[in-house]
């Protein structure tokens, strides 16, 4: 797959470390629900629908955050899977219902795919 570049390093840095921070349980679990840390999981979803990428239409981001088209489809499938938890526990749900939701898995297992592919492709470039 070609590497698209990225014109700004600095906001992909925000996008992996929102990636890697959903695919850490301890980082989840330490960080997000500590209230005295200032990333939560509001931080993670604004990095990664709002400010540096849209998880919902990665497309886009391809040579701006993302890469390689690869990173396009995997990322396109953690928004789904994030919007499916989202549907069903209410956009308006505390940290630890997302974590404890049924669909949660399917969160953590596409951003552990995407986090890898983010990290790899990282150290190839």
């Amino acid at each position: 797959m070609a590497d698209h570049g990225i014109p700004f390093p600095h906001c992909r840095r925000h996008v992996v470390s929102a990636v890697v921070g959903l695919a850490s349980p301890t980082w989840r679990r330490e960080v997000w629900l500590d209230p005295d840390q200032f990333e939560d999981l509001g931080y993670a979803v604004h990095v990664l629908f709002d400010d540096f990428c849209d998880a919902d239409d990665p497309l886009p981001w391809l040579g701006q955050t993302l890469r390689t088209e690869g990173e396009v489809e995997l990322m396109g499938r953690l928004g789904v899977a994030y919007g499916a938890v989202q549907d069903a526990v209410g956009a308006d749900a505390c940290d630890e219902v997302y974590l404890d939701a049924a669909g949660w898995p399917a969160v953590v297992g596409a951003a552990v795919r995407l986090a890898q592919v983010l990290v790899v492709n990282d150290h190839s470039a």
